[in-house]
């Protein structure tokens, strides 16, 4: 069963045991990323490993092909929002340990408006991607595309390219009841 080879896998394992799952995974067609994700990292090492997480990264929305908030974060008060990649330092990114970030992650509720999304800031695309055309994530104004697999019907691995990382960055989105996931204010 595919959710027993990513469980044995977390929450790290290697770059070669990352792709070695995420090529074997089946591609995820777009109308089945509707929807709030929350999301987790499955480390391998990279340089980002433990910063989403230590910054109060919370997962993605799916609201419709052109129409996706890249990353959601839990504010101090419970509160989901969109933030803006923009305004997100990635060129801090192995400059800065996870320590720092977390305790930094106190600040995000008076950051908050300075971070917040005013509107989408991606979209999914079908994209050949390690010989598999498969849903992607487009980021509008960064160098970043995300691309899925199917791990089961709520549950998917994701493969951050980014330009200026030369590995990439894993992690695991899982689908909330659809109850809890609303559409955020655009």
């Amino acid at each position: 069963m595919t959710i027993d080879r990513l469980t044995a896998l977390e929450p790290a394992c290697s770059r070669q045991d990352a792709l070695a799952l995420f090529d074997s995974l089946e591609p995820v067609p777009a109308d089945q990323l509707s929807g709030r994700w929350s999301g987790r990292e499955l480390g391998t090492g990279h340089p980002m490993d433990g910063l989403l997480v230590a910054s109060g990264w919370y997962g993605k929305q799916f609201d419709g092909p052109d129409s996706v908030h890249p990353l959601l974060f839990r504010g101090p008060s419970g509160d989901i929002f969109a933030v803006d990649p923009q305004r997100v330092p990635l060129g801090l990114v192995g400059k800065v340990p996870s320590k720092v970030v977390d305790r930094g992650r106190g600040l995000l509720g008076v950051l908050k408006p300075a971070l917040r999304a005013r509107g989408y800031r991606a979209r999914l695309r079908a994209v050949e991607h390690r010989g598999v055309v498969t849903t992607a994530m487009v980021y509008d104004h960064l160098p970043i595309i995300d691309v899925f697999r199917r791990i089961d019907d709520d549950t998917v691995l994701g493969l951050m390219d980014y330009r200026n990382f030369p590995e990439p960055y894993f992690f695991v989105l899982v689908r909330e009841n659809s109850s809890d996931s609303g559409r955020l204010p655009d």
